[in-house]
């Protein structure tokens, strides 16, 4: 027996601005499905960096990954979501004046808009070519950092000039015996109060800068890690004794199933408008990393912003013709009663 859901909205992505969405949506009176092909809410900031420290969200110095996350749920909470997780959103079709969204588990989901806001999308990371890695891989070679505690006292090597090369960096030095940071270059494309806490750690003792080198070999037996073999633009040599690798230089990412969907691309992103974050299907919006238009920031804040946008631009799909009288959260407050925070049979948990 076929199973179809009927709701107002389709979310794609349970991450940080997926389910901000959830919330915009909840204010505006709009009832939403949330597809997420990870097994638990959160995206990136769950499976990669749950314990990562966030500085950039307003109202909090800093936040755990995994913490804003769970804020975040709870704010959606009352507009009783439903959860589709680990299951993809494979297939749309236009259906009245609406959607039909087809998911890997065979779940068919009706709609009236749909709003993307898959992140990286579907990803995997970026791996350095070196022999061996493989055999590395799971026991000294991780792609991300769960738990800091994994690495307490440990010679911990990291490859990258990123954000999140720095931000473990810098978290890291607390636990680990000792931090050393691989970079091709001498600057750091992260934010610039990060790598001045990096570079103050540095000076006091606490990390070692190893630039400019990059990877060239690892030292290792049967996956276990001795140390890692480095070489700088010249040729010079560096052996560092290491018990875990962490290279991070990015996700390769895709944008899975969503690349059939007929939207406009550019570079490997959904091009939108950057007033309603609405693509060139109508009734289809595109919010997050996923979303590019001329000046965009890839900052969770900014996927905060666009998810207002988009909830709106949604709102004005479903009511035709109306205007939205607007009330700020102030004066409105969150006004469901019996919050239900569900999961689809679908899903899971």
């Amino acid at each position: 027996m076929e199973s179809v859901h009927k709701t107002d909205i389709v979310i794609v992505g349970a991450g940080p601005v997926g389910l901000f969405a959830v919330f915009q949506c909840g204010m505006l009176g709009l009832k939403a499905h949330v597809v997420e092909a990870l097994t638990d809410l959160g995206g990136q900031c769950s499976a990669l960096y749950p314990e990562k420290p966030i500085y950039d969200i307003p109202g909090f110095p800093d936040i755990q990954a995994g913490d804003l996350v769970e804020r975040l749920e709870a704010q959606a909470r009352p507009f009783s979501p439903v959860y589709h997780l680990g299951v993809q959103a494979q297939g749309v079709e236009t259906e009245g004046e609406g959607f039909r969204i087809s998911l890997s588990n065979g779940v068919d989901i009706s709609c009236r808009a749909v709003i993307i806001a898959g992140g990286a999308g579907a990803f995997g990371p970026n791996r350095p070519p070196l022999e061996g890695l493989e055999a590395c891989e799971g026991r000294s070679v991780f792609y991300m950092v769960r738990r800091r505690q994994d690495f307490a006292g440990k010679n911990v090597v990291i490859a990258g000039g990123g954000d999140s090369a720095v931000d473990w960096a810098v978290s890291l030095a607390e636990v680990a015996a000792r931090v050393s940071v691989v970079h091709r270059r001498d600057k750091f494309r992260a934010a610039p109060e990060s790598v001045a806490r990096l570079h103050a750690l540095a000076q006091g003792g606490a990390i070692d800068l190893v630039v400019p080198f990059q990877l060239q070999a690892l030292d290792a037996s049967d996956g276990v890690l001795q140390a890692v073999q480095v070489v700088s633009m010249e040729g010079q040599t560096r052996r560092i004794p290491a018990d875990i690798l962490l290279p991070f230089f990015g996700l390769a990412a895709s944008l899975g199933p969503i690349e059939s969907w007929g939207l406009a691309q550019e570079a490997g992103h959904l091009a939108v408008d950057p007033r309603t974050c609405a693509t060139n299907r109508p009734g289809i919006f595109a919010i997050g990393d996923m979303a590019t238009y001329p000046g965009k920031l890839k900052l969770i804040l900014t996927g905060f912003a666009e998810a207002a946008h988009a909830a709106h631009a949604a709102w004005a799909c479903l009511h035709p013709g109306q205007a939205l009288h607007f009330e700020y959260s102030t004066t409105r407050g969150v006004l469901p009663e019996n919050p239900v925070d569900s999961r689809a049979e679908s899903g899971t948990r």
